[in-house]
């Protein structure tokens, strides 16, 4: 079972810089992956940024794909170019049959207004307390959701092809 922890800032630089390096050090520590962190700010005008350690081979474009997913889930906007269709409509139903269900989605919604900025992590179920410790030095307001390891599955095989049609 995996955790998806959100925390936001209140202002546009500290997930982006601090907290990211110190995630970034989390996964040079192995307490969580590499590719299982991105950033999102959104800036004054409203407008959403986002970054990830995404790398475009191998697992980092499944995380890829997920960020994307997540994003475009939660604040309607495309991530890496991808383009709304039926394949999308169906992971988009799998990323909200995974555990992240409306309240997640509205709360980290709610949180993410202009001048804001939330680093999220996918953390494993043995180091999410780590994680969390690790990152309240730079305060915030975590969210957090569980995914069941069906429900990760479900959406691996979704990501890789084999349930998206």
């Amino acid at each position: 079972m995996s955790d998806l922890i959100a925390i936001g800032y209140p202002d546009e630089t500290t997930a982006d810089d601090a907290a990211a390096e110190e995630a970034r050090r989390l996964a040079r520590d192995l307490i969580i992956e590499p590719d299982a962190i991105a950033s999102i700010v959104r800036d004054r005008e409203g407008k959403y940024h986002v970054h990830t350690s995404h790398h475009p081979v191998g697992a980092g474009a499944t995380w890829g794909m997920f960020w994307g997913m997540l994003f475009g889930l939660l604040f309607f906007i495309p991530v890496f170019g991808m383009a709304v269709g039926a394949g999308l409509g169906a992971l988009m139903g799998k990323v909200t049959k995974t555990g992240i269900d409306r309240e997640f989605q509205d709360q980290v919604r709610g949180m993410l207004q202009p001048g804001t900025s939330a680093l999220f992590l996918m953390v494993e179920k043995v180091t999410p307390d780590k994680a969390t410790e690790a990152m309240s030095k730079y305060g915030g307001t975590v969210l957090k959701t569980s995914l069941s390891k069906e429900g990760e599955a479900d959406l691996q095989d979704a990501l890789h092809g084999s349930g998206a049609s």
